[in-house]
């Protein structure tokens, strides 16, 4: 951090981030005027807020920038940026975002871009639970899921998740794409800020207790999608049987 003017990080939890610039050794022992901190890993919007304000007493600008596109995205340079904080400072670093994603977008001050991440995990979670409920509810009540799907999906259930992931759940591949751990700790971040901001979100905590039933099941290491294996288990069905 003494050396350069801008440093990323990408770390799995808060705790994580707070460690490596807050900690002993860390990126605040060597800041200096004109840094600029970009953090794209996914954690609270309160601890993101926490962390500007700690640089800033620094002369460091900080950037929440948590990403979306998945391991695809990231190969590809095509992800999602959703950024926080300071807008001169994203210009700054813009061609280095570029490099990395294909829409970025400046969401407002500091926290923001994780309160953007945030929703954007409850939609993605609301997508894959409402899928695999779908697939299981054809597939009991005695009909095609792959011909549901194809009459469905150029309907109003047009979505992301319908388009990509039914040919892997009927090929029996379950492999991540997005781990299931990761879906469940970004759930349960959001869950926390909306008990921090008063916030009720009653089909989203539904959603957190079936990604954390996947954890306990064992199928923590499996993509996202694979949450359709709790529906499964609760029907006492599967998708390919």
């Amino acid at each position: 951090a003494a050396q350069v003017d801008v440093v990323f990080t990408n770390l799995p939890d808060t705790p994580d981030v707070e460690l490596v610039v807050l900690g002993k050794d860390g990126i605040i022992e060597g800041a200096h005027a004109g840094l600029i901190f970009v953090d794209n890993s996914t954690i609270k919007p309160g601890a993101a807020r926490a962390i500007a304000a700690k640089l800033a007493e620094k002369g460091v600008q900080a950037l929440d920038a948590p990403v979306s596109g998945g391991d695809i995205g990231a190969r590809n340079g095509t992800l999602t940026i959703m950024v926080g904080g300071d807008a001169a400072a994203l210009e700054k670093v813009m061609p280095v975002f570029q490099a990395m994603g294909k829409t970025i977008t400046h969401v407002g001050e500091a926290g923001a871009g994780q309160v953007a991440k945030a929703a954007n995990q409850i939609m993605v979670a609301a997508q894959m639970v409402a899928m695999g409920e779908l697939l299981v509810f054809s597939k009991k009540a005695g009909v095609d899921p792959q011909k549901v799907v194809e009459a469905i999906k150029a309907g109003a259930a047009q979505c992301w998740t319908l388009d990509v992931k039914p040919p892997r759940l009927f090929d029996g591949n379950r492999q991540p794409g997005f781990k299931a751990y990761m879906q469940a700790k970004d759930l349960n971040i959001v869950m926390e800020s909306a008990r921090e901001y008063g916030i009720p979100l009653p089909a989203t905590a539904e959603n957190t207790q079936l990604f954390n039933a996947m954890l306990q099941m064992g199928m923590d290491e499996l993509d996202n999608s694979a949450v359709i294996g709790v529906i499964e288990k609760l029907a006492g069905t599967n998708l390919l049987d």
